[in-house]
């Protein structure tokens, strides 16, 4: 099965699941048309696979699909938004200082 994503709708967060182990999870707020990425967490157990990377692309690639505007107010996500610029267009350009992105 390997590594797949899923938006656990009803628990707001983006989960990361190896085979059929949680890995990690990327919770949010939604409203309207917003989503703002409020914590990121990967268990102990799964670090140095790069499952954080996965779950954020995942996760942003999503809202492009929805055509939801991003707030990322977690680290990690703000942190790979700066990494991977071609996601910063999802931030609002005026909550750009903000995030410093």
């Amino acid at each position: 099965m390997g590594i797949h994503v899923t938006d656990n709708q009803d628990g707001s967060r983006f989960e990361i699941f190896e085979n059929d182990d949680l890995a990690g999870f990327a919770e949010y707020n939604r409203h309207e048309n917003e989503i703002a990425f409020i914590h990121t967490e990967i268990d102990p157990r799964f670090g140095g696979l790069g499952l954080g990377g996965h779950l954020a692309r995942a996760a942003l690639d999503t809202a492009r699909e929805q055509d939801l505007t991003v707030l990322p107010y977690c680290p990690f996500i703000r942190g790979w938004i700066v990494k991977h610029p071609e996601y910063a267009d999802l931030v609002p350009a005026d909550q750009h200082e903000r995030f410093g992105l």
